[in-house]
């Protein structure tokens, strides 16, 4: 007999997967936290580039820290104790969901993006480090709250093994999280404080592979990508850089807005105006890198490969580098 295990969980729509599951699950425990406050508490904005590091056979450029660590730095910044889990063995990974499911509890899944039935195609590439929520089951299907879609939905136990043992880079290997246990009352002041100064100092940090030292490190290779790489390869890594930006988890103009929906509510909880100010700016920023996406998506959708093309967007990219390394130095002053 199908069992069914169904727990009151309400789905909140979010504009990207990691922060929607905390900010869900902190939510169903009781704790009204938005999807703002847990990206800024828990440090998720930082652009980084790694050549070395390809996926679909081009370099990775990252607007964000690595996968889990926002709900990591969150859960600790605030007190909230978490446990992970990885699985070597299928088997054992969906006894333990079951196991919390039976004892109302949702559970966080990391899952890869590419056999997700329920993605339009063109959303589905090898990723591995998509986050969700699976709150039940029915009909030996698992109930679940993925956070970037707007309503509910369902897997079989088959469909939710695939993703959850995907392969590849970041190869989730099963991996589940949630929280079990909490402080009467998040210390939110501290925490936000802690997570506004790992943000600058990572944005400003004197290493070629992160912040804004990494954007200028990028601009300067597309300026040699025509030549170096030819039409083809040039077009295909521009390509990256905006995928990378606007459709792996919103990437690098809409984790600016969130960043910026972040200052606004600290601005009121440390009762700090120049935060409201900051708030408005890197929105400003925000635009910006849209601007640059849309121009990168024209030369290589037009496969055009003139150099000047490249020049343009390289500059572009340098002005928005030289905008961001002023407004975290005022940012870490500000606090």
């Amino acid at each position: 007999m199908a069992e069914t295990l169904t727990i009151d969980f309400t789905h909140n729509q979010s504009a990207h997967c990691e922060n929607g599951v905390v900010s869900n699950l902190m939510k169903h425990n009781g704790f009204d936290i938005s999807e703002p406050m847990v990206f800024g508490i828990g440090s998720g904005l930082l652009f980084s580039y790694l050549p070395f590091l390809k996926v679909n056979h081009a370099p990775v450029f990252t607007y964000r820290s690595m996968p889990g660590s926002i709900f990591n730095r969150f859960a600790k910044r605030v007190g909230v104790k978490m446990k992970r889990e990885k699985f070597k063995n299928p088997v054992r990974a969906k006894a333990r969901l079951d196991e919390n499911l039976a004892k109302n509890n949702p559970v966080g899944l990391q899952v890869g993006v590419y056999h997700l039935i329920y993605f339009p195609d063109e959303y589905r590439f090898h990723f591995n480090a998509h986050n969700m929520v699976v709150y039940g089951k029915e009909n030996n299907r698992y109930l679940i709250s993925d956070p970037v879609m707007e309503q509910v939905t369902s897997l079989t136990e088959k469909e939710l093994e695939k993703v959850r043992f995907a392969k590849g880079a970041f190869a989730p290997k099963g991996h589940m999280y949630y929280p079990i246990a909490f402080p009467k009352k998040l210390e939110l002041e501290k925490a936000i404080v802690k997570g506004i100064k790992q943000t600058s100092r990572d944005m400003t940090a004197p290493v070629p592979v992160v912040g804004v030292k990494a954007m200028r490190w990028v601009a300067k290779n597309i300026r040699k990508w025509p030549k170096k790489l030819g039409a083809k390869r040039a077009n295909h890594y521009l390509g990256q850089i905006v995928r990378m930006q606007e459709e792996i988890g919103t990437g690098g103009g809409g984790f600016r807005y969130i960043y910026g929906a972040f200052l606004q509510e600290a601005s009121e909880i440390l009762r700090n105006d120049a935060l409201r100010t900051l708030s408005k700016e890197i929105t400003e920023i925000g635009d910006a890198w849209r601007d640059f996406a849309v121009d990168a998506s024209r030369i290589y959708k037009n496969r055009n490969t003139q150099s000047e093309g490249y020049e343009d967007i390289a500059l572009q990219l340098e002005h928005i580098a030289d905008r961001e390394e002023a407004f975290f130095k005022r940012l870490k002053k500000a606090v």
